[in-house]
């Protein structure tokens, strides 16, 4: 712990090719114990601009061919994996995942990095036959697509590396500019993974400009890159409040929301109920809990519900809750007080109701053990709002059909999950449960960072995942090709 405790992080922020200051600064504390880590500057509203205004011009200067691009995004991703431990301990400082868990973060932004250049080289187009219509027998036509222009990502604290990377390498990929704007309080894998962008981009010879990296408050940066004429599409992980206002207010930009969730995973009494204990408070309780698709509700089968309670509870208890430094720690601190005061209220007022704690529920400051409520009931705050927390609500079901309507009982659609041997059971949730993603035989925490992931209903709109966040932030264009008039 002692090179953790000496790390000052004082960092500035990209504009226009250069590393700038502001007249304010953000502290940044370790979730942990609250020690300062680090300090990042608190834009203006005209440096928020000036990054924009870089972008676009960058945009129009550039003439970097797919194959560059991908070179840049792959020239990125060595840096960042020749630096992964140092990165890794970054992620853990402003976090407070368990460091074991951001070296996995680290791991997969730099194959998110390389999916993305891999990506570059597969902007196809496709050739259009004209001639089912009558009349246009002698006619050829075909499609290409092309860069929006400025694409600016906004990022959440849960994954403040990756989430990043998964915007901003599919946008260059397409051969857009960009403009990152992290949260406040972990800015600083951000500012670190722009420094190796950077760097990309001056060995190749690319405009400055073309990435930029602006950090403050959503007030005032968030704003102006909602409101200016030159941001062509915004994509922005976070809560659903603030993405029902992007959608309100973006007029005709293109949008990909990424939004809040209140994942289910149904348990049924056929399945391996040790496995699914296994992957349901693995999947509840990494990052303490703080992913958007993390298992949110338990359906089980009432005839198995105490089972596997009791296998869910054998799993909790074994979890090692500490210091994140330490490499045997499964569960940290949560990010933040505001946080840990969500998760308290929602755990008390659930007991309040009528849950039964089998295990755990202790909390001192941000830091939360890993809770295994039984007798919960869809009416309980742990089973309606996305908790963000090492909760771990099981909900007993008569039958399949209950399952899949308490699936449903929500105005989120995110992520599912069910465990199952019987393929028409497993076939019926696919088709059933409305949300993004449907995951057989594992949790609704599953995924791969090249599959297609986004939700329903108020879980967002649009889809990450690096091929079709490419294709968000590309345009359609025909072209067609008519006889000329000596033909």
């Amino acid at each position: 712990m002692s090179v953790e405790n000496s790390v000052s992080l004082d960092k500035e922020m990209l504009v226009d090719g250069e590393w700038v200051d502001a007249d304010d600064r953000i502290e940044v504390v370790h979730p942990y114990d609250g020690r300062r880590v680090g300090s990042v500057p608190a834009a203006s509203r005209g440096q928020v601009d000036a990054a924009i205004e870089a972008a676009d011009r960058a945009h129009r200067e550039s003439d970097l061919s797919a194959h560059e691009r991908y070179e840049l995004l792959y020239r990125a991703a060595e840096l960042l994996e020749d630096d992964a431990e140092a990165m890794a301990r970054v992620v853990t400082l402003e976090q407070g995942k368990p460091i074991a868990e951001s070296r996995v973060e680290v791991d997969r932004a730099v194959q998110t990095l390389r999916l993305s250049g891999e990506e570059a080289k597969r902007l196809f187009g496709e050739y259009v036959p004209m001639d089912p219509q009558k009349g246009f027998d002698r006619t050829h036509a075909f499609t290409q697509r092309e860069p929006l222009g400025v694409v600016t990502a906004v990022t959440p604290f849960n994954f403040p590396l990756n989430l990043m990377v998964h915007k901003v390498g599919p946008a260059l990929a397409a051969g857009n500019a960009a403009v990152g704007k992290p949260a406040s309080n972990t800015p600083l894998s951000a500012v670190k993974l722009f420094e190796y962008l950077d760097r990309a981009c001056e060995e190749l010879g690319a405009p400055a400009g073309l990435v930029n990296l602006v950090t403050g408050s959503g007030s005032v940066v968030g704003d102006a890159l909602l409101e200016h004429d030159a941001v062509e599409a915004i994509s922005f992980t976070g809560s659903t409040a603030v993405g029902r206002h992007l959608a309100a207010e973006s007029g005709m930009k293109e949008l990909t929301l990424e939004l809040g969730g209140n994942d289910p995973t149904i348990v049924w009494r056929d399945a391996d109920l040790d496995e699914a204990a296994r992957q349901i408070v693995s999947g509840a309780c990494s990052n303490a809990g703080q992913v958007c698709n993390s298992v949110e509700r338990v359906l089980v089968d009432e005839r198995v519900e105490d089972e596997l309670v009791d296998a869910l509870v054998e799993r909790a208890e074994a979890l090692a809750v500490g210091d994140p430094f330490d490499e045997n720690t499964d569960v940290a601190a949560l990010v933040d007080d505001d946080q840990a005061e969500t998760v308290v209220r929602i755990f008390e007022e659930t007991v309040e109701k009528g849950a039964t704690v089998e295990c755990g529920g202790r909390y001192e400051g941000r830091v939360f053990e890993p809770t295994v409520l039984s007798g919960v009931t869809p009416d309980m705050p742990a089973a309606r709002e996305e908790v963000f927390g090492p909760l771990v609500p099981v909900i007993a079901v008569a039958d399949f059909d209950e399952a899949i309507a308490e699936a449903n009982n929500t105005e989120y659609g995110l992520e599912a999950g069910v465990f199952t041997q019987d393929i028409d059971r497993a076939k019926r949730a696919a088709d059933e449960i409305d949300a993004g993603g449907v995951n057989v035989n594992t949790v609704s925490g599953f995924r791969a960072d090249h599959m297609p992931y986004g939700g329903f209903k108020d879980s967002g709109k649009g889809k990450e995942g690096v091929k079709y966040a490419v294709e968000r932030f590309t345009r359609e264009k025909l072209v067609g090709f008519h006889a000329g008039k000596n033909a």
